[in-house]
């Protein structure tokens, strides 16, 4: 009966011998195995390339999180609401911003009446200068923006003639009809164009259509072409390099 029970123990520590024996071998083979096959490492070497991706991704996304944070507080700071507002009329004066407001819209075109003879055809047809007059009449009766067939004009904005057509903004040719629009305190640029001896007058003298509109809404597009100074600086610029 001992000798019995002596042979069960031997079997069972022999047994769990064994079993440890190939729980060694079975790894050991699985990893000379692994280390053998280059799909296989290949496979290992990505996901741990994915997983170290994941972990940068996740940092930079904190990192992203944070970022917008601190710009949504800065976005509600005094000092950004106070550097908008300035952009905003610098835009303005710039001409670089569409405006609405009260104003006057001016409609000018060639005489309708017939030529008589020896008489010069040209006093009957409308020219650079008739536009200039207008237009200066309506900057002196306080326009704050003004804009010709629906082109805006700058402080350098020319008015020239250019052939048959007015050249404007260095490239924009216009043809009559000529609409000019103002915005402004209406009743006193109409009062304007229209006092006695003014330029409407003299214009209409020669049987040159002048339409003059009071609206109380007008909108004066923003200036779309390219605004470059080749010559001109900053003062404080041009002190400080000389």
């Amino acid at each position: 009966m001992v000798k019995t029970r002596g042979y069960q123990i031997v079997l069972i520590v022999v047994g769990l011998v064994l079993g440890l024996l190939l729980a060694v071998q079975f790894r050991v083979t699985r990893d000379l195995h692994a280390q053998n096959n280059p799909g296989m490492q290949r496979t290992q070497t990505l996901v741990a390339r994915v997983n170290e991706a994941r972990e940068k991704r996740d940092d930079l996304q904190q990192k992203a999180n944070d970022l917008r944070e601190n710009l949504d507080k800065a976005a509600t700071g005094p000092e950004l609401v106070d550097m908008k507002e300035k952009l905003m009329l610098y835009r303005i004066e710039a001409g670089l911003s569409e405006l609405t407001g009260p104003g006057v819209e001016v409609t000018m075109n060639d005489s309708n009446m017939a030529v008589q003879p020896g008489e010069d055809s040209n006093l009957y047809v409308l020219h650079d200068g008739d536009v200039l007059k207008v237009l200066n009449e309506l900057k002196a009766a306080g326009a704050e923006a003004l804009a010709i067939n629906n082109q805006r004009l700058l402080s350098n904005s020319e008015i020239r003639c250019a052939g048959p057509t007015i050249l404007t903004n260095k490239n924009q040719r216009l043809t009559p009809p000529f609409v000019i629009t103002a915005i402004g305190e209406p009743d006193n640029m109409i009062n304007s164009l229209k006092m006695r001896r003014g330029v409407v007058e003299d214009l209409q003298f020669w049987g040159i259509q002048v339409n003059i509109k009071k609206l109380s809404q007008v909108t004066i597009p923003a200036y779309s072409g390219s605004i470059r100074f080749e010559y001109a600086v900053p003062a404080n610029e041009k002190e400080a390099g000389q």
